[in-house]
Order: structure tokens, then C-alpha cells, then sequence
């Protein structure tokens, strides 16, 4: 095929995908217009079947990460974990509204450093609306919490956001450089996400709690889910830090805490497996090929071409450049498919570690601007739904527009 009709058709599937991604025309699955999509170059001769085979079998890291990720998120979910942590962030809140936000805050943190942001969106979110209606406060300031520490704590760890491996891939930097790298720009966004919601809903925390309900013990499966949420994160960090396969050490010990559990309590893991959403995976691979569909256009060697140029004048302003494009694109294209541009671009030329390190802050900071920014956020609106809560487009960017920005800016100045 030519490759002007190639490349037509590339950008044609790349279009539909993000439109699938975006708007969910007809209530088609996400994964569904990312897989037809995908198929399609290798059918229509856009792409070689090699190169497809290729790029699908390129994020096996990334599909075991995720799998075990959901794993250990379901499992915590079904035992009770996330129920128990709302809840003891009501009693220990002791009647107040603000200290209960300061609370959900830190929860939010510690689980999306620990779980990954998805977790934090799709699984603690319903056990914080649980919790604020038992406690008899309006549930959308701790709501929006859990939407914007899901992105704003996501660089904490590698493990933080499935986007890290795909930025970065084979060459994640060890555990000791990543924490040196990104710990000071970390507490930045999360420090700017925090004083920003603080103030803009300091009338809607200041109502105080007017129940506070018997923080129950939590159960033996629940101990157990919880035990290896820890081991998970320790086995990871320890992994990091010997510059190991996050992807497969993830999937391990997901897949042993749930056997752990199951027969403890001598019942059949089947039921929680039916529940993970495999979907994500097919997702993920389509936009693996996808991006590598559009890598054989050139458009993302001359991208890199140019952020390099720029780069051997000014580090600093690559890095801004790289940062603040990668946090705008991820609103306009979602930032897992502009994380695997992303990686694509850092693994293209020799980019500074200053700028590599920017492009990831941007796809894990951008996010938090519009309701499109990121899966972890469809996931969060799709949890609202289910409770009977509805946030529109625009409201979400009221708020993200102030939050957002102050995160980016605190974070790429850190760098």
C-alpha cells in the first residue's frame, strides 16, 4: 500500500479510537474501538502483521502489572478493606467535617501509591460516598478527592500508575534514582492539590458530622486482603529497587493473595476473577499498536527530533515544553495513549533525564484538568453514576482548571 493511504488510514483509526475512548458512541465498550481499530491497519496493509504481533507482545510488562493490580484491588474491595479504611476515616474524625477531608486525603494517597490510582478511583471511591452519607455530609469535596490524589500522587513509585511502565519500559530507572528523581516533585503536586481543594471547598468541610458509626473489625479475609496489599507493595519496592520486572512481580503476588485468601477461607476465587475488568487489557494492547501505527508515519521521530534540538540549547525548557504538551495532549487524546507516544518519544533519541522525567509528570499531572484526562477518571465517573451522583464536563474543569495547573507547575520546577 502507499504510504500516504497508509498513513491516512493510521490517523483515520487513531481518530475512531480516541472518539470510542471519549464519548462511547452507541455504549460500545472503550476496548472494542481500540481493538477494531487496531485490527484494521494489519488488514488493510497499513501496518505489516509483524509490527502488530510486535507491539501487542511489547507491554506483556504491563498486562501482568495490571492484571495483578486489579487482583489485589478486587480482592481488598470483595474482603471489606476499603469499606473499613472509610470508615475509620469517619470515626476518627471525630465530628469534623475538615478533619474528615484531611483524612480521606491521606487515605486516597497511601492507596494510590500503594494499588495504583485506578484503585483509588474505581474502588475506594464508593466506599468514601458510603461512608460521607453515613456520616451525614454532602459526599462531592471527598468525591473529588479521590478523582485528583489519584493522579496527583501517581509518580510517588513506579507502581503508582500503570503509565510509568509504559512511559519508561525497559528502562525504568531503579528505585533509589526514581524516589531521588520524582520524590521532591511528588510532594509538590500533592502539597498544590491539596491546599487548592482545602480552599475551594472550606465552606462544604467546615459542616460538621452528624453521625459517627461503630468503626467494626475488620474481618479475617479482610486481614488477609490487607496483609497483602503490604506484601505486594514491599515485594515491589524491593523489586524497584533491584531495577526488576515490576510487570511480573505485580502479577505474583496478586495472584498468591488471592490463593492465600481462597484458602483460608476454603471457597473458589472464581467469583472474584469474574469480576476484574479484563477489558483494560485488549484496551492497552490496541494502543500499543496504535502508537506504534503512528510511530511508522515519522511523526513521533520528528517529535523527538525537535525535543531534542530543543534540549541541547535549553534542558529547562524541554522539560517545560515536554511537561506541559504531554499534560494538554492527555486531555485532548487520553493520557494512555499519549504515555505510549510519550515513551515512544524518550526511547527515539537520547533525551536528558530532566526531560524524560517531565514527559511522565505530564501524562500523570495532565489528567487532572478534564473528565477525559485518564482511565483512572472515566473509571471515577463511572463509580459516581452507579451511586446516583453525576458530575458533567464542565464541572469537573471548573475545578480541575484550578487544580491542576499549580500541581504541574510546583512539580516540573522541582525536577
Amino acid at each position: 500500500m502507499h504510504a500516504e493511504a497508509s498513513s491516512i488510514i493510521i490517523w483515520a483509526a487513531v481518530a475512531v479510537t480516541i472518539a470510542g475512548l471519549l464519548f462511547r458512541p452507541l455504549r460500545i465498550p472503550e476496548y472494542v474501538w481500540a481493538v477494531a481499530a487496531a485490527l484494521l491497519l494489519p488488514l488493510t496493509g497499513s501496518l505489516p502483521v509483524a509490527t502488530f504481533v510486535g507491539a501487542v507482545v511489547e507491554g506483556q510488562d504491563v498486562y501482568l502489572f495490571l492484571v495483578g493490580m486489579m487482583l489485589l484491588a478486587e480482592l481488598a474491595r470483595r474482603e471489606g478493606v476499603f469499606d473499613w479504611l472509610a470508615l475509620y476515616a469517619v470515626q476518627h474524625a471525630a465530628g469534623s467535617g475538615r478533619r474528615l477531608f484531611d483524612l480521606v486525603f491521606l487515605v486516597g494517597t497511601v492507596v494510590t501509591i500503594l494499588l495504583s490510582n485506578d484503585a483509588t478511583a474505581v474502588v475506594l471511591t464508593p466506599a468514601v460516598y458510603a461512608a460521607c452519607r453515613v456520616a451525614g455530609v454532602t459526599p462531592l469535596p471527598y468525591l473529588f478527592v479521590c478523582a485528583f490524589i489519584a493522579n496527583a500522587a501517581s509518580f510517588v513509585l513506579p507502581i503508582s500508575n500503570p503509565a510509568n511502565l509504559v512511559v519508561f519500559g525497559a528502562h525504568m530507572p531503579p528505585l533509589l534514582e526514581w524516589l531521588k528523581q520524582f520524590g521532591p516533585p511528588s510532594l509538590a503536586a500533592i502539597a498544590a492539590t491539596y491546599a487548592v481543594l482545602r480552599v475551594l471547598y472550606r465552606r462544604e468541610i467546615a459542616q460538621p458530622i452528624s453521625v459517627s458509626p461503630a468503626q467494626q473489625p475488620l474481618s479475617r479475609g479482610g486481614q488477609l486482603a490487607a496483609a497483602g496489599v503490604v506484601f505486594t507493595g514491599t515485594v515491589l519496592v524491593v523489586t524497584s529497587a533491584l531495577n526488576g520486572r515490576l510487570g511480573l512481580m505485580t502479577f505474583c503476588a496478586g495472584l498468591l493473595s488471592v490463593a492465600v485468601v481462597a484458602l483460608a477461607q476454603r471457597r473458589s476465587p472464581l467469583p472474584l476473577l469474574r469480576h476484574v475488568s479484563w477489558s483494560v487489557l485488549p484496551l492497552v494492547a490496541g494502543l500499543f499498536v496504535l502508537v506504534e501505527a503512528v510511530a511508522q508515519t515519522g511523526v513521533i521521530q520528528q517529535a523527538a527530533d525537535a525535543l531534542e534540538t530543543l534540549a541541547r540549547s535549553s534542558t529547562s525548557q524541554a522539560g517545560w515544553v515536554a511537561g506541559v504538551a504531554a499534560a494538554l495532549l492527555s486531555n485532548v487524546a487520553n493520557n494512555l495513549p499519549v504515555g505510549l507516544a510519550a515513551g515512544s518519544v524518550a526511547q527515539a533519541v537520547d533525551l536528558p533525564a530532566q526531560v524524560r522525567a517531565a514527559l511522565l509528570v505530564g501524562v500523570d499531572l495532565g489528567p487532572n484538568l478534564s473528565v477525559t484526562g485518564s482511565l483512572a477518571t472515566l473509571l471515577w465517573l463511572v463509580a459516581l453514576r452507579r451511586e446516583g451522583e453525576h458530575v458533567g464536563a464542565l464541572d469537573f474543569l471548573r475545578v480541575g482548571i484550578l487544580v491542576m495547573p499549580p500541581a504541574l507547575i510546583g512539580a516540573l520546577l522541582l525536577l
